[in-house]
């Protein structure tokens, strides 16, 4: 397998790229959302589906030095990783199954991530999808099981669903890098098991002292869409 490899590529990330002048040309990974009008998935299952999918695809072989998506994974990572979810149902999310991506099935969820590109040359059959109405119910689990890969989001910043799977993606990426690396390969063959936990206040402020440690992962959010720039939004951490 080529998962510990691939790894070193997140390990490696940072935003050292600027963005392009022309604003088609920013660099985004897709995800589309599978939410259908009549019994849609719960929060939890979608959002977990959503961050599993994003680091199955980066550490997929096809991103791997020789394969036909390195280049595009390098690049994406050169920069600030961005993403963009959208929602599909029907005929529409059976369209984009079509295109290059992994998709991740998680107690009736379903989540798809794409290989990233230019936001204005992405494939129309997701380029089509509307990016809100992406709202389900249900609540986070506050409760984080005792090992693995914990994704845990901040108390009183509340997110749109699709905003959320693009928060935890990021987390479950920086997280991934957080793996011992003679696990990384089983980790990745069991399909890169994670939990998101809603985190409490109290929880929060010592989750935030090591993440400044060194000893867990923040996201910081650039502020374009939804929360300030700066927000921590979630705080990955390998137990």
């Amino acid at each position: 397998m080529v998962a510990r490899e691939n790894l070193e590529r997140l390990s490696r990330w940072q935003p050292a790229r600027p963005d392009p002048a022309d604003a088609a040309q920013v660099l985004a990974m897709p995800l589309v959302l599978h939410i259908e009008k009549t019994d849609p998935p719960g929060r939890q299952a979608l959002v977990e589906a959503a961050a599993r999918a994003t680091v199955l695809a980066c550490l997929d072989p096809r991103a791997a030095a020789d394969g036909p998506w390195a280049a595009d994974f390098d690049a994406w990572c050169s920069g600030r990783i961005r993403k963009i979810a959208r929602r599909a149902r029907g005929v529409a999310w059976a369209a984009v199954g079509e295109v290059e991506g992994v998709t991740v099935e998680q107690d009736g969820a379903q989540a798809r991530a794409f290989v990233p590109g230019p936001v204005g040359e992405v494939d129309r059959r997701i380029g089509k999808l509307q990016i809100g109405g992406t709202e389900v119910d249900g609540e986070l689990a506050t409760e984080a099981p005792p090992r693995g890969l914990r994704l845990f989001v901040a108390p009183n910043l509340p997110m749109t669903v699709g905003k959320l799977a693009a928060q935890v993606s990021h987390a479950s990426m920086l997280g991934a890098a957080c793996v011992p690396g003679e696990l990384v390969n089983d980790w990745y063959a069991d399909g890169c098991r994670l939990a998101v936990v809603q985190a409490g206040p109290r929880n929060w402020e010592t989750l935030l002292a090591e993440a400044a440690a060194g000893e867990a992962v923040a996201v910081r959010d650039a502020g374009y869409t939804e929360v300030a720039p700066g927000s921590c939004t979630v705080i990955a951490q390998w137990r």
